[in-house]
């Protein structure tokens, strides 16, 4: 997992822990019902927003953006210059059996090694790139929809508890102990929007574009080599995909 979503997570939660311990019990701030309403609440609606399958792939994704390691755009140039290097020097045959890591470069690599026409490696590229862009932005909109509808859950579990409260005012000492109860759902709401489920969509639109950028690079340095372009001009040509930092860097190595 990335540190920086273990440290972010942790860290978020770990200061709110510190102030509640600061100024009183832990206990006070359980409630059961208030967590049923919110967190139960919250992932049905998330669920009914949604289609089943949809749903149910959102452990996946999370899973990628949170886990998966995202190559650098450099190395790829790199990788993508030696092997046009190698396939102007000793054909497109020799490029079988290299080592390639990055499965959707390996595929590009693949098809022109078995002579795929030029139209159909980069239409069938093309396709899987909208097709990771598609799960990520059905992934994204799922916890977009959490971060939306996690608050108003809260909402409507204070207005559940203030109803409760108010049946019972003939006992004064409860009202103040139900009243903090009530407003215990608004606190997971709030915390379930800002410290889960945004900052994980925020994170999948990240992967996302990351990944996105990468693919696009690939998928011009596979038609520069299946047009025999000279390899030296391909760092040239992709380096518009990275910052110019690195493309100093680039230009260094």
């Amino acid at each position: 997992m990335d540190i920086a979503t273990v440290i972010g997570l942790v860290g978020a939660f770990a200061m709110v822990l510190m102030a509640i311990l600061l100024g009183g019990s832990l206990g006070m701030f359980i409630d059961p019902v208030s967590l049923l309403i919110v967190v139960g609440g919250s992932i049905f609606v998330m669920m009914m927003r949604s289609s089943l399958a949809d749903f149910l792939k959102l452990g996946g994704i999370l899973g990628k953006a949170f886990g998966a390691k995202v190559d650098d755009p450099v190395d790829l140039i790199n990788q993508l210059v030696e092997l046009g290097t190698l396939a102007r020097k000793d054909g497109m045959i020799a490029l079988e059996g290299q080592e390639i890591s990055n499965p959707f470069l390996a595929k590009g690599i693949g098809m022109l090694v078995d002579g795929t026409d030029p139209g159909m490696i980069k239409s069938s590229l093309h396709n899987d790139l909208g097709g990771m862009k598609l799960r990520h932005e059905l992934g994204a909109a799922i916890l977009d929809a959490g971060e939306k509808y996690a608050p108003a859950m809260g909402m409507i579990g204070t207005l559940v508890g203030l109803v409760q409260m108010l049946s019972n005012m003939s006992d004064p000492k409860s009202i103040g102990p139900a009243m903090a109860v009530a407003l215990l759902t608004t606190m997971y709401g709030a915390i379930l929007a800002n410290m889960v489920f945004g900052p994980m969509a925020e994170k999948i639109k990240d992967y996302s574009a990351k990944e996105a950028n990468n693919c696009a690079l690939i998928i011009e340095g596979i038609m520069f080599i299946q047009s025999g372009g000279n390899p030296r001009l391909m760092g040239d040509l992709l380096a518009s995909f990275i910052a110019p930092k690195a493309r100093a860097s680039l230009a260094a190595g």
